[in-house]
C-alpha cells in the first residue's frame, strides 16, 4: 500500500481541514466526503473534486474506500466509528473519542476485533513545540519536572453544542501531560461552572491533577476570555519550559536558558500524515484509541469530581 483510499464523514470546521490536508498529501486519495448539509458536502466536494454525499453511509460502502476520518459531532462519533470498523474501514476520528466511556471501550474492542486501526484524533500531541518539550525534559535541562500549568482560552466557538469546554479543550492538556511526563493521573479535582447563556455545558474549569509519579498539573480552561490563549509551563527542579502552541515558540528558563528555533509545521497536517504512515507501514496509531479512551476517562472524572465538589481517585472512577 503507497498510497490510502480515503472519505471524510463530517465537513464542518475540522472535518473541512481533514479534507484540505489529505487533498494535499501525495500519500492519500481523497474519494469522498459526507455531511447532512448538502451544500456544505457539495461545495468541498467540487473544490477537491471528490462523491458528495448526504448519507455518509455511501462513503462505508465504497469498496475502494479504505479509512475515513470521522469529524461530526461527538455525539454520533459512536454509530458512525461502529459502522466504519463493521465495514472494515480504518478509522481516524476527532477527539474526544466518544460521548460516553462505555461506548469509547466498545469501538476500541470492536476495532482489535475486525484488525482495524483506530486513531484518536489529539492533534495538540503534533504540534512541534510538544516533541521538544518530551526531548528537553528527557534530557534533563530542567531536573526532574515538579508541576505544570496549562493555560487554554477564548471565546466561546458557537459551533461547539454537545460538549462543554473540559471535553472540549482540557482533554488537550491531559492528553500533552500524560505524553510529557509518561506517566497516568492518580487523583483529580475540579471546580467547573456555566455563565454563558448560549452554552449548556460548563464554559469553564479550574482542574487540578496528580500524576502517579507525583507530579502536579494544573489546568485552566475557558471560553470566557476574549482573546485565544494556548500556553504551558513545565517546572523542574533547575528550571522552567515555556511553550506557547500558538505560535509554536518555547524557552528554557533556568540553569540552561534559551530560546529554542522550532521549523513550524501544521499540527493536523502531522496528525493525518502519522495516520496514514500507520496504514502504510502497518504499525500501530502514534495516538491509539485507548490513549483516546483514557484521556475522555479523565475528563469525565474531572466532571464528576466538579459535581461532588471532591477529589476523585481514577483507579476507582
Amino acid at each position: 500500500m503507497n498510497k490510502v483510499n480515503v472519505g471524510v464523514i463530517g465537513v464542518g470546521a475540522m472535518g473541512y481541514n481533514h479534507a484540505r490536508v489529505f487533498s494535499l498529501l501525495e500519500n492519500a486519495n481523497l474519494l469522498a466526503v459526507s455531511d447532512l448539509m448538502k451544500d456544505k458536502a457539495d461545495k468541498v466536494s467540487q473544490k477537491y473534486k471528490t462523491l458528495s454525499f448526504v448519507d455518509y453511509k455511501k462513503i462505508l460502502e465504497m469498496p475502494e474506500i479504505e479509512a475515513v476520518s470521522v469529524c461530526v459531532p461527538t455525539t454520533h462519533h459512536f454509530d458512525v466509528v461502529m459502522e466504519a470498523i463493521e465495514n472494515e474501514k480504518h478509522v481516524l476520528v476527532e477527539k474526544p473519542i466518544s460521548f460516553t466511556l462505555k461506548e469509547a471501550k466498545k469501538m476500541v474492542k470492536a476495532a482489535k476485533k475486525h484488525g482495524i486501526k483506530l486513531a484518536t484524533g489529539h492533534v495538540e500531541r503534533f504540534n512541534p513545540v510538544v516533541g521538544k518539550a518530551k526531548e528537553l525534559i528527557e534530557s534533563g535541562v530542567i531536573g526532574d519536572v515538579v508541576s505544570a500549568s496549562a493555560k487554554r482560552v477564548g471565546p466561546f466557538p458557537p459551533r461547539i453544542k454537545d460538549v462543554g469546554v473540559t471535553v472540549d479543550l482540557a482533554i488537550h492538556d491531559i492528553d500533552v501531560m500524560f505524553y510529557l511526563f509518561d506517566s497516568r493521573v492518580s487523583q483529580i479535582f475540579a471546580n467547573m461552572g456555566s455563565i454563558l447563556a448560549e452554552v449548556l455545558y460548563e464554559d469553564h474549569a479550574e482542574i487540578m491533577t496528580k500524576f502517579n509519579n507525583g507530579i502536579i498539573g494544573m489546568l485552566e480552561v475557558n471560553w470566557l476570555t476574549p482573546y485565544k490563549k494556548r500556553e504551558l509551563e513545565i517546572t523542574g527542579v533547575d528550571g522552567i519550559i515555556s511553550i506557547d502552541y500558538i505560535d509554536q515558540s518555547i524557552k528554557v528558563y533556568g540553569k540552561f536558558a534559551q530560546n529554542i528555533d522550532i521549523a513550524h509545521k501544521e499540527p493536523l497536517k502531522e496528525e493525518i500524515s502519522s495516520f496514514l504512515s500507520c496504514l502504510i507501514n502497518d504499525h500501530d496509531p502514534k495516538i491509539t484509541g485507548e490513549d483516546g479512551v483514557y484521556a475522555l476517562k479523565v475528563v469525565l472524572a474531572a466532571m464528576e469530581s466538579a459535581r461532588k465538589n471532591s477529589p476523585i481517585k481514577i483507579n476507582e472512577y
